[in-house]
């Protein structure tokens, strides 16, 4: 396994988020590299096809770099063109199909990381990881069976199919409605008893237009139990009941990968939130020299951060990596609420 020399950072991730840590990086002059497991920008390319974002491109954009696109709100491909663009142009070090399996703080307060293909010792790690690579599984019978997916890509391959979308976030409206156009058979099954706030308020009135007249099934206030070959079962007001279908796609959210900051050493709150402990001044954890940066600082709470408002997040932990005195802070709050002197 090779072995380089000690950097003054590794960011693990090579998300947006981690690609504005490498810009800040490589203005303050120090040494970095990001780490990958997949592709560039991997958790976008992953998203559905013809995903639009919620946001509009000025929100999407690194560094003031500008982020021109023919539509208001950019759709997936012009992101990944985007994000590809600064990172090839700014020749920024990043090593793309490498997993990060270990970080482990060492006595003299250096940071080793090994990966799939290397290890690296660093004075600095910034954890950038996101939360779309771990469903929220429901655990339930025949969850694991061919026909049932965490993920949705494009609505071809549903069409004429008898189709179960569990959900109403972004992603199961968008399912939901893209499979309906293109000749699917849709059903929704939903936990809350409406569709969700917080679904894109320009795609919400058409989720609700379709069902109201019919044209996608839904099931408010169900949950579902059980998946079979053939059919599901379903918790409804009215009772049970059971739903020929050809496919199930389960769009009931991600979570980060608390295992993998477990390990590292960061805390968890201790409520269903599992917010990570992070200075919110500096983004530093509990373990001095690890930073948070992005989604991965919400916890269960995955709408809380998202490009548009954690792009900040580079710029103070690369200030707060740059300074050459460290001095104790005073006054300092956690993302648990607690200070220290």
């Amino acid at each position: 396994m090779q072995i380089h020399k000690t950097l003054d950072i590794v960011i693990i991730g090579g998300g947006p988020i981690g690609i504005a840590c490498g810009l800040e990086a490589k203005k303050h002059g120090l040494s970095y590299v990001i780490l990958e497991k997949g592709c560039l920008v991997n958790s976008i390319y992953h998203y559905p096809t013809n995903m639009t974002f919620f946001s509009t491109s000025e929100k999407l954009e690194l560094d003031n770099i500008p982020f021109i696109s023919t539509n208001p709100k950019p759709h997936k491909a012009e992101a990944l063109e985007y994000y590809r663009r600064i990172t090839t142009s700014n020749e920024l070090n990043i090593h793309l199909f490498e997993k990060v399996n270990s970080v482990e703080t060492l006595e003299n307060k250096l940071h080793k990381v090994t990966t799939t293909k290397a290890s690296y010792t660093s004075k600095n790690i910034i954890v950038a990881t996101g939360f779309y690579d771990i469903p929220n599984y429901l655990n339930i019978p025949g969850e694991d069976l061919p026909k049932v997916s965490h993920y949705y890509n494009d609505p071809h391959y549903y069409a004429t199919q008898k189709t179960i979308v569990v959900g109403a976030s972004n992603s199961a409206v968008d399912a939901a409605l893209e499979i309906y156009r293109k000749g699917g058979d849709v059903t929704m099954v939903v936990r809350e008893k409406a569709i969700g706030e917080r679904v894109k308020y320009w795609v919400r009135p058409d989720i609700i237009n379709r069902v109201e007249e019919g044209s996608i099934k839904a099931y408010f206030s169900s949950s579902i139990k059980e998946i079979t070959e053939k059919d599901i079962l379903i918790d409804t007001p009215d009772g049970q009941i059971r739903i020929e279908n050809d496919f199930v796609v389960l769009l009931t959210g991600y979570r980060p990968n608390f295992e993998f900051l477990k390990s590292i050493g960061i805390s968890l709150s201790p409520d269903e939130k599992r917010i990570p402990t992070y200075n919110e001044n500096t983004m530093e954890t509990n373990i001095p020299g690890i930073y948070l940066a992005g989604v991965i600082c919400g916890g269960m709470e995955t709408h809380k951060w998202f490009i548009e408002n954690s792009r900040i997040h580079a710029k103070m932990i690369l200030d707060d990596i740059a300074k050459t005195n460290q001095e104790p802070r005073d006054n300092e709050v956690y993302s648990d609420g607690s200070g220290v002197k």
